[in-house]
């Protein structure tokens, strides 16, 4: 039995744009405008979930999606650094940046670790996995979610480790679809939205 989850990063922000940890800001209007561009190209016929962010919400939205709020995809919760640029954070507080850089177990910020973040996203997945009906399947799972949920899931289903997370680029609106069956989950990686 396959599970087949398309996961969709989320429309343009400024939160993105500016490299500011998420604060729940709204997308922009050519971000919206490029997910409604996009509409009736992503899987039908099955389950349609979204990051509980407003940015994803909209984005799936636009793209013509019934999507169900999923706690377990939530971007990853960066504490006191919510709402400042990656700038800003680093020149206050150099160190701490540079140690959640290089160390996934540490959260200097207050909120998730990036391993944390890593665990609720493979949980999500399993689950996905375990709950396949006998003889195939519920049909296709489409999520839309912040590029470091797509980042997280990628690093589960490759089975790699955590620091692979910085080397992994995810476009707004670029659908990375994972393909999973007994355990093992394949990987197609970064088409845009839309696209073939």
């Amino acid at each position: 039995m396959t599970v087949r989850v398309t996961l969709v990063s989320a429309a343009m922000g400024s939160a993105l744009r500016e490299a500011r940890f998420d604060d729940g800001g709204p997308l922009e209007a050519a971000g919206l405008r490029q997910a409604e561009q996009a509409a009736g190209t992503l899987p039908a016929g099955g389950r349609a979930y979204a990051s509980p962010s407003p940015r994803c919400a909209a984005t799936a939205a636009a793209l013509g999606l019934r999507a169900e709020p999923a706690p377990a995809l939530a971007g990853c919760a960066m504490g006191r650094w919510t709402g400042l640029t990656l700038a800003e954070v680093a020149a206050a507080e150099g160190g701490s940046v540079a140690r959640w850089l290089a160390d996934p177990a540490a959260a200097p910020h207050g909120g998730e670790s990036l391993l944390d973040l890593f665990a609720r996203v493979a949980g999500w997945l399993d689950a996905l996995a375990l709950d396949v009906a006998p003889g195939g399947g519920r049909g296709p799972v489409v999520a839309v979610v912040e590029p470091d949920v797509v980042r997280a899931a990628a690093l589960h289903a490759l089975g790699v480790p955590g620091p692979a997370f910085w080397r992994l680029d995810v476009p707004p609106l670029s659908v990375t679809e994972l393909t999973g069956r007994s355990g093992r989950w394949n990987v197609r990686w970064g088409r845009p939205a839309g696209g073939g």
